[in-house]
């Protein structure tokens, strides 16, 4: 399944060793902050991914599209976005555990109940994170990885959600 991808083109480079700190992106193992496999820069239209990735074809697909639903993600508006929080939020309240990526996983283990109620930073950090991670499992290929931890009914109800809204079909980046 390959939508059709719009939008003004987006600078893609590597980076060995990439880390996280305070909003930059530093190389090298002896760096400061977190070990990360990419990052995006939405105002800059680019992308750094990890040069490692390039030995792995199938993980440097589900990175890389992870990263473009970044640029989608800001591009959805408000009423998908809104959509896509209520199906996270159903599936809170029946307690569905795992996620289809560690950065979505990583963000919804430091999730207080409150947060969905409250649309803290903390919670649409996950959102966005959990969208990125479900794009790249319904796009990139990769049906099986150790990172998909989420339940198959959970995954066929956000499949359907991509499917409804027309994301199948077309995706402004």
């Amino acid at each position: 399944m390959s939508p059709e991808v719009r939008g003004l083109p987006i600078d893609i480079a590597f980076l060995p060793a990439p880390r996280a700190h305070r909003g930059k992106l530093l190389s090298g193992s002896a760096a400061r902050g977190r070990e990360v496999h990419a990052g995006s820069f939405l105002r800059q239209r680019r992308i750094v991914l990890d040069v490692a990735l390039k030995k792995e074809p199938r993980e440097l697909d589900r990175i890389l599209t992870h990263e473009l639903f970044h640029f989608a993600w800001l591009r959805l508006g408000n009423a998908k976005r809104w959509s896509y929080e209520d199906l996270l939020r159903r599936e809170l309240n029946n307690h569905v555990k795992g996620e289809l990526g560690w950065s979505a996983e990583r963000a919804k283990t430091t999730l207080t109940r409150r947060d969905p109620a409250r649309r803290t930073r903390r919670w649409r950090e996950y959102v966005c994170e959990s969208f990125c991670d479900s794009g790249a499992w319904v796009f990139a290929g990769s049906r099986r990885h150790e990172e998909f931890t989420l339940p198959l009914a959970a995954r066929r109800l956000r499949r359907g959600w991509f499917e409804k809204t027309r994301l199948t079909r077309q995706i402004s980046v």
